[in-house]
């Protein structure tokens, strides 16, 4: 036998050793009971973290992390990723690449790696050979970092051959292990109390103290600036984002989220839910306890109320993910379940998701060009923005523990108890047939964003590679339609912004349109993505995000000795506007508030300013370009 030859063989049969040997240790970590009621086999016993000695041997000292060396106690600190990333192109010459793709605020590279059989390693390459991307990513919360542990195995896997052996011939890999990179570099024991290892991890937030996975629509995270531009270029068939989850404690060790669920252009949801039973069926055939939802009550620490199953806003990866026409992939681990399990569950994951992938990617890539092509025909379509829960539940099987409700003696409320020790199945309510909440008209032809406005939601767009073009000339009394808000209600800050909610509707207007302002069609494969930035009402649109809260503002205003003159005039030259006065006064509020008496008079006078409460963001049913 060859040197290489018989070094690769080496390699394989030492990592195999290594492998069932973390197997076994993390089937050794699952809680259960003696008879595990639902599959019929015994149940694992308590938890034990695998000795160092059970790594493999044969693989190559550059590429073996921190968690291995340490039986997965702890994880390694954000050098390792900088070691690492370079060690895997030096390892896998022609068949991996690392890459910078961006920096943090704290001055840190934000790297990934890509991964193809054939040297497919840009996004260049992999469109030349209309190769599937699957891009998944670790650490977007950087407390909850068994994304980047088991990522770095299943890599390492998929490059050696013993995961999914066809699975690079068929689609390109790129892995980013830290999303956020400085959030993992505030390093420190016990960040999540309810969390079981590593011995120190990161924290869940930016350097900016801004939450990424609320981050997707809004953009303003340098990172996620980053993220969008690698989506962009790479434009992954599926994106997966690898979490830790929070919540009570249960037996099931890992939940996957496959988004889109709910219809979507060109049938897009079918691939997703095909995707996801073949995830839940290959996990269970692993040894695991999948859930096809996150695992959220309805009322927080209460398992009797049940859980809600719906589409989220594309504030999040996976609904993210949808509204591009792609296919989003939510995992979440289970904080409650030991750090090797956990990784074990990430490892496993990804290796049913190549597998899957080895024979299904042109069937992804399909269902993603069948999305586009129907996207890009929503012109005067209905297209629903949120979605909620119907009211009636089905009974779900949850695999937990006996738990008991008592009164507590240090907050007063009800709190809950639970024993580790006594496996039970909870009959849990689940809310997942789920209906239209927001449905919206797409515009015949788009939207006009008025020129004061177009620099920045031109940045935007561009980010989320929405296709726009500038007037080249003046559109005086275009027709369109206008959003006048008829209530406005600001929100409490959240990420950094004030959310507004509006209440009104669109209204037939003329208005003139300066040279500069943006018209974006809805006749492109984004349109999903235009309709939930533009679309006033939408849950993570611009509007609803604050970047119009002026439009909202009055700027001028009216004396009150001024505003006294000025309605006695009115009055006086308007016998309707007196009748309409008088009727309202008879509404004691409006008698007994000053202000609003003198409002009601400033709202009618023709200096009132025509602009406020009006969205800067307006429907056309034709092309204003000439």
């Amino acid at each position: 036998m060859s040197r290489p030859r018989a070094a690769l063989a080496g390699r394989v049969i030492s990592l195999v050793i290594g492998l069932i040997s973390l197997l076994a240790a993390c089937r050794a970590s699952a809680p259960g009971s003696p008879t595990d009621p639902a599959v019929g086999r015994p149940a694992p016993a308590p938890t034990r973290v695998p000795p160092a000695a059970s790594i493999s041997a044969a693989s190559p000292p550059s590429l073996v992390a921190e968690a291995e060396r340490t039986g997965f106690r702890r994880t390694g600190r954000y050098a390792e990723v900088e070691r690492l990333c370079p060690a895997f192109e030096q390892a896998y010459p022609g068949r991996a690449r690392c890459f910078r793709f961006g920096a943090t605020p704290e001055g840190r590279p934000m790297l990934a790696i890509a991964a193809s059989a054939d040297g497919a390693l840009d996004p260049a390459a992999a469109r030349a050979k209309r190769r599937p991307v699957i891009l998944f990513q670790g650490g977007i919360h950087a407390g909850e970092i068994d994304g980047k542990d088991g990522g770095f195995l299943a890599l390492r896997e998929l490059l050696d051959g013993a995961m999914a052996p066809s699975a690079l011939a068929a689609v390109t890999a790129v892995f980013v292990p830290v999303f956020n990179v400085d959030g993992h570099e505030r390093f420190r024991p016990n960040q999540r109390p309810n969390q079981r290892g590593p011995e120190e991890m990161g924290f869940r937030t930016t350097g900016q103290n801004l939450n990424l996975n609320r981050d997707y629509m809004k953009a303003e995270a340098p990172e996620m600036r980053a993220m969008l531009a690698l989506l962009g270029a790479w434009d992954p068939v599926v994106l997966v984002d690898l979490h830790t989850t929070d919540g009570a404690k249960f037996q099931h060790d890992i939940a996957v989220v496959v988004e889109p669920s709910a219809p979507h252009p060109g049938g897009l949801d079918a691939a997703a839910r095909e995707l996801s039973e073949a995830l839940q069926a290959r996990l269970s055939a692993l040894g695991h306890l999948p859930l096809p939802f996150y695992p959220s009550f309805r009322a927080e620490d209460d398992p009797s109320s049940g859980i809600t199953a719906r589409p989220g806003p594309p504030r999040f990866s996976q609904s993210y993910s949808a509204a591009r026409n792609r296919v989003g992939v939510l995992v979440e681990t289970h904080s409650w379940a030991a750090h090797p399990r956990r990784v074990r569950a990430v490892r496993d994951l990804l290796a049913a998701l190549f597998e899957r992938a080895a024979s299904g990617a042109g069937a992804l890539r399909a269902a993603a060009d069948r999305a586009d092509a129907a996207a890009a025909r929503l012109a005067g379509a209905p297209f629903v923005l949120r979605h909620r829960a119907g009211p009636v539940p089905r009974l779900f099987p949850f695999r937990g523990f006996a738990y008991e409700r008592r009164a507590s003696e240090i907050s007063g409320a009800t709190w809950t108890r639970y024993d580790e020790s006594r496996p039970e199945i909870w009959r849990v309510p689940l809310f997942d047939r789920i209906e239209p909440d927001l449905t919206v008209t797409a515009p015949a032809a788009g939207y006009v964003v008025p020129a004061a406005h177009a620099a920045w939601v031109a940045d935007k767009l561009r980010l989320h590679g929405v296709r726009f073009e500038p007037l080249p000339e003046a559109r005086p009394g275009l027709s369109v339609e206008a959003f006048r808000a008829d209530a406005v209600a600001f929100e409490p800050s959240f990420e950094g912004r004030t959310p507004v909610k509006l209440q009104g509707a669109f209204r037939s207007e003329r208005l003139d349109l300066p040279r500069g302002s943006l018209f974006v069609p809805i006749a492109q494969p984004r349109a999903p993505l235009v309709l939930h930035l533009l679309e006033p009402l939408a849950p993570d649109s611009l509007v609803a995000w604050g970047f119009f809260n002026a439009a909202f503002e009055r700027k001028e205003y009216m004396e009150p000795y001024v505003a006294e003159e000025e309605a006695r005039r009115m009055l006086a030259a308007d016998p309707a506007l007196r009748a309409e006065f008088e009727a309202r006064l008879r509404d004691p509020a409006f008698a007994k508030d000053p202000a609003a008496r003198l409002d009601f008079f400033y709202r009618r006078h023709p200096s009132w300013d025509e602009r406020v409460n009006l969205v800067p963001v307006y429907r056309v049913a034709a092309s204003p370009l000439p």
